[in-house]
């Protein structure tokens, strides 16, 4: 995620849509990188907001864990979107919401946000995974450094080519960064990743002292199936019509 910057984007920029070099890494490898893909102002407002909310929610999360409801390992600001409108700008965003487009030929739903912070562990909080089987429709993630992840800093992680794998194929490896072909994805804030995910993908073991800041948008090929209009009906009044269409509100 080091490569010269082509995708910095405004929330007035029109969608970028991918390159054919993008198309052909999306169907290759099932994973784009997008370094850059906020920053400045824009950059700065999600960062302020991401840390308020976090420390907002903070209590009840340990409440939680105390109470043995959630793992310790990390946790997720409650219905982010509803918090502040620097997570709604997300779920549209310029710099990659074309190139969902495309890759869902122009079928796209918004399922949900992970507003997540990782605190220092020294284990990864999952294995590896895919997110969903091929028989579900087309799963695809958006995760978006909120600050800088370096490398043994919690960073994601993802098998190139494994969407395409047959199932059963690949296996858990007993250490996480002994996956045969993984790739890991260091980055700086503001840089994000796309990725199909029925393939394989992890974060990796965070050796810093610092926690890991990351938005995860989950999106997929729209089905009738999984548009859920109750969803997001609370916060329906303050979205556009597009938005709404977006996040299942309305058809």
């Amino acid at each position: 995620m080091r490569e010269p910057n082509a995708t910095n984007a405004d929330a007035t920029a029109l969608p970028r849509t991918p390159t054919p070099d993008e198309m052909r890494r999306w169907d290759r490898d099932g994973i784009v990188a997008l370094p850059g893909a906020l920053g400045g102002a824009e950059l700065a407002r999600l960062q302020k907001a991401f840390d308020h909310w976090a420390a907002e929610c903070k209590h009840g999360w340990l409440e939680r864990v105390a109470a043995g409801d959630v793992a310790g390992t990390y946790y997720d600001i409650p219905d982010p979107l509803a918090k502040d409108t620097a997570f709604v700008d997300l779920v549209d965003h310029p710099s990659y919401y074309g190139r969902l487009l495309r890759f869902t030929d122009g079928e796209l739903l918004f399922l949900a946000a992970q507003v997540r912070t990782v605190p220092v562990w020294p284990l990864a909080y999952c294995a590896w995974h895919p997110d969903v089987g091929r028989t579900n429709p087309l799963h695809i993630k958006v995760q978006i450094y909120v600050d800088d992840v370096p490398p043994h800093g919690g960073e994601f992680a993802f098998v190139p080519g494994s969407h395409r794998e047959a199932p059963g194929l690949r296996r858990r490896p007993l250490l996480t960064d002994a996956m045969p072909g993984c790739q890991t994805f260091p980055g700086r804030a503001g840089d994000a990743v796309v990725f199909n995910a029925y393939g394989w993908h992890t974060p990796m073991q965070n050796r810093t002292d610092v926690p890991r800041k990351s938005i995860i948008l989950i999106y997929e090929r729209a089905t009738e199936a999984r548009r859920n209009p109750e969803q997001y009906a609370h916060i329906a009044g303050s979205l556009s019509p597009s938005r709404r269409r977006l996040l299942g509100v309305e058809a």
